[in-house]
């Protein structure tokens, strides 16, 4: 089995961080595993002993970063510091439920034709909170088969097997270093909070490499309790400006999903018929 840098980046909130590493090492059954955790300014006292006491286990590394939150530099760090042969991007807000999630991730990616890999995540509560990430308005990318039962089939069953889909969350993501090399990473300078998890699945597209979310790796994220969650774009000026870069940057590839109906409805993921289709059949003849 291929070395696993697993990159975790946190600030304060010990109980979570906690919770998160010691699933991490308690549950996973993979058996060659590097943690990274890239610390932003910790000053909560029972997150300074949780990264202290890591700090001297092995097989582990802590390393130190500073200014403005940017979670894109910070992953970027972290994936400087690994020495695994595959990087999992892994929020500090999730926590492992399956010991074999990381074996299946890993198998996946090890895949020649595959690019980047997402596990399907689910809320507190059971109920999924992201199974693929899928056009929406104006750009701004939703969560597929979202609120719905942790055991859904999904649409015609593609919650059963491992599939294609135009992007995953960097809340959980797995991609071997050298694909993560060759695409540069993650973008720092123009997407530092949001979008940079899309951006890098786009690019591994781009260069031919498929982007697949398995559901047979399930882990639950506790979404944005370390963050916040962002506003809504027009009363986010700096979620606007990177919305803005990903469409000046990506432009028709954001409705370009091989997972999902260009005749369904661009609302991140519901898969419901549009009103109008933007595919007509091939026998349809328009009006005079």
């Amino acid at each position: 089995a291929p070395r696993v840098s697993v990159l975790i980046p946190t600030r304060d909130r010990g109980r979570m961080l906690g919770r998160c590493v010691s699933s991490l090492r308690e549950v996973t059954d993979y058996p060659d595993l590097e943690l990274v955790v890239v610390d932003h300014e910790t000053t909560e006292a029972r997150a300074r002993a949780i990264l202290e006491s890591l700090e001297s286990d092995t097989n582990t590394r802590v390393i130190s970063f500073s200014g403005p939150f940017n979670f894109a530099a910070m992953i970027n760090r972290a994936a400087e510091a690994a020495s695994g042969d595959v990087l999992v991007l892994l929020n500090n807000d999730t926590e492992i439920i399956d010991s074999g999630w990381l074996t299946e991730l890993v198998a996946q990616v090890s895949r020649p034709e595959v690019g980047v890999v997402g596990a399907l995540l689910v809320f507190s509560d059971g109920t999924i909170q992201h199974a693929g990430v899928h056009p929406g308005v104006s750009g701004l990318m939703g969560h597929g088969h979202k609120h719905l039962p942790s055991d859904s089939p999904g649409y015609f069953g593609r919650l059963t097997v491992a599939h294609e889909t135009a992007a995953v969350t960097g809340a959980c993501l797995a991609i071997q270093a050298t694909t993560w090399q060759h695409l540069g990473g993650l973008d720092e300078e123009h997407l530092a909070v949001a979008y940079n998890d899309i951006d890098l699945c786009l690019k591994s597209r781009q260069a031919g490499l498929w982007v697949v979310l398995s559901p047979h790796a399930r882990l639950v994220h506790h979404e944005s309790e370390s963050r916040g969650l962002d506003d809504d774009p027009e009363h986010n000026d700096r979620l606007a400006g990177e919305l803005a870069l990903m469409q000046e940057r990506w432009g028709g590839v954001l409705k370009a999903d091989p997972a999902y109906s260009p005749n369904l409805e661009f609302d991140g993921g519901r898969f419901q018929l549009a009103r109008v289709p933007q595919k007509m059949p091939v026998w349809h003849k328009p009006p005079d």
